[in-house]
């Protein structure tokens, strides 16, 4: 499976752009703030329904009123997919695919799997569990198409319970109901996402092992409310709290991964190589788990990946990278001579593109 051809229209600093790429290897070159990001972006946009790093009112052009995305996929049957996206500062967003408008855009997620790898992953690290939550969520709703389901509708009769527990009059029968309802939902999510850490473990080891010389010892540990108990016996404990706090305070909304390296928190102790490099492997471990779950590989985007990479790690994950097991390849970087001798070490297709104030040329 892989993107022949994409067409933007006011896409952020991307006025008007088509392109064909090739089978394999996308380069596109191109100073910091030209447009290699959204690119991706976009591409990333089409498989997911959503950017991967701005909310859907900074993704269309100043003084525009809308945007449009269109790409043409080669999927593994041969057949074609035609994907279009249209998005109104004024209104709802419309995926078609082939033509017909989606009932619900859940519908559209893992059609066409994709893996982002970007600077952006440092908040993974640094920033709230709020950020690995929403890893876990991307990754399990590309293969589980029940899970993004539970999450929706755990999320909302999560809203509707804090809402209730602000009230003045908190009508008790109808709290109960709500965390009855709660409770085969957080279920799910929690196996899942205990599933998921599981099964990356050894894959994000594995990677990093690869990538560093073995140089030291990782892990990841999935961390929940849910490992004391079961959901209907927390959420009965916690009430007294609830009322008093006026939110739910146990529950899946609480999740988070913790990151180790030799035994000590990453965030803390981990060097900006060493923290890259166990991103990578976090992302590469997720392509992995997600090409043997669909039978096909992802699209994986590396956007501006080799800095803060010393040319050991980086020979190693061209080396990776560059095996057979991989598809469809984008990478972006602002270095010539770099993204030149990048392309060198891969024998497949490749296609150069170089990117100025949003617009783009093969080179």
């Amino acid at each position: 499976m892989y993107l022949k051809r994409i067409t933007l229209n006011n896409f952020k600093n991307i006025t008007d752009a088509q392109l064909d790429f090739s089978h394999k290897i996308n380069c596109v070159l191109g100073n910091n703030g030209a447009g290699k990001t959204n690119l991706l972006d976009a591409v990333y946009y089409i498989s997911m329904t959503k950017s991967f790093f701005s909310p859907d009112q900074f993704i269309i052009s100043h003084n525009r009123d809308s945007a449009f995305m269109n790409g043409i996929y080669k999927m593994d049957d041969d057949c074609e997919e035609k994907i279009a996206v249209s998005l109104q500062r004024e209104g709802d967003k419309v995926i078609k695919r082939n033509g017909k408008s989606y009932s619900r855009l859940s519908e559209h997620i893992g059609l066409l799997p994709i893996v982002m790898v970007s600077p952006a992953d440092s908040s993974l690290i640094n920033d709230s569990g709020d950020q690995r939550r929403r890893f876990m969520n991307f990754v399990l709703s590309q293969i589980d198409r029940l899970y993004l389901q539970h999450v929706q509708s755990y999320n909302q009769l999560l809203a509707q319970r804090n809402k209730l527990l602000k009230s003045d009059n908190i009508s008790e029968d109808l709290l109960d109901t709500i965390s009855a309802q709660m409770v085969p939902h957080a279920q799910y999510i929690f196996n899942s996402r205990k599933d998921l850490c599981i099964k990356l473990l050894p894959l994000v080891k594995e990677y990093y092992s690869s990538l560093s010389g073995n140089a030291e010892d990782i892990s990841l540990e999935y961390r929940s409310d849910l490992d004391s108990a079961p959901f209907e016996e927390i959420i009965r404990r916690e009430l007294p709290k609830d009322k008093y706090l006026k939110f739910t305070t146990a529950g899946i909304q609480r999740d988070d991964i913790i990151f180790s390296l030799d035994g000590y928190s990453i965030r803390k102790c981990g060097s900006q190589g060493q923290q890259k490099t166990f991103l990578l492997s976090v992302k590469l471990a997720q392509f992995a788990l997600m090409k043997s779950i669909h039978g096909t590989a992802p699209i994986l985007l590396l956007d501006d990946v080799f800095d803060k990479l010393d040319m050991n790690r980086v020979e190693y994950l061209i080396g990776i990278v560059a095996g057979n097991g991989f598809g469809q390849i984008f990478i972006t970087d602002s270095n010539k001579v770099r993204i030149s001798s990048i392309v060198d070490n891969f024998k497949a297709d490749c296609a150069n593109v170089k990117v100025e104030k949003g617009c783009f040329e093969t080179i």
